[in-house]
């Protein structure tokens, strides 16, 4: 009895299992807003101070990598591993190709800079590890990634850049 197609079968069985249960961050959603890049650590020591602190140095780059369609940002909800969350409350558009960095801290949102500012002082993405999730909204998810500094940051520079 030739035992090689049933190790072959008990094989694919197992690769499928894996890219199953693979992390939400290799799957690609349907949305051509997705997230570029990430500052996850601010340059300097971290201080949330609203005076003198450096949140405003933490962004999130998101992308409209549509190459036709114009993409609203209002609605858009980022979050992070625990809950964490902004809104995107006012519009806010992109055109193809074109981007927003989402700043920690508080500024003066602007189109023409490309720049909305949380309002928050306090850090949102954490300097070790974290997930950071962007929703439509209608509430799917258009895009996903979790990073660790160890595993996803090789310069150790606190940026991670996604999707080019």
């Amino acid at each position: 009895m030739d035992k090689h197609p049933v190790i072959a079968v008990t094989i694919a069985a197992c690769a499928l299992a894996a890219l199953a249960a693979a992390p939400a961050n290799a799957a690609e959603y349907s949305s051509a807003l997705k997230i570029r890049g990430v500052q996850y650590d601010a340059p300097g020591r971290d201080s949330n101070s609203c005076s003198t602190g450096n949140t405003d140095e933490e962004y999130l780059t998101i992308k409209n990598y549509s190459s036709s369609a114009t993409v609203n940002l209002k609605g858009y909800v980022v979050k992070d591993a625990v809950g964490n969350r902004f809104v995107f409350t006012v519009n806010h558009y992109l055109q193809p190709g074109d981007y927003v960095k989402l700043r920690g801290g508080n500024g003066t949102d602007s189109d023409g800079r490309n720049v909305v500012y949380r309002d928050n002082c306090n850090f949102l993405w954490n300097n070790d590890r974290d997930t950071i999730y962007l929703y439509k909204p209608s509430g799917s998810r258009a895009d996903v990634h979790a990073y660790t500094k160890s595993g996803s940051d090789p310069d150790g520079n606190g940026y991670i850049r996604y999707h080019g």
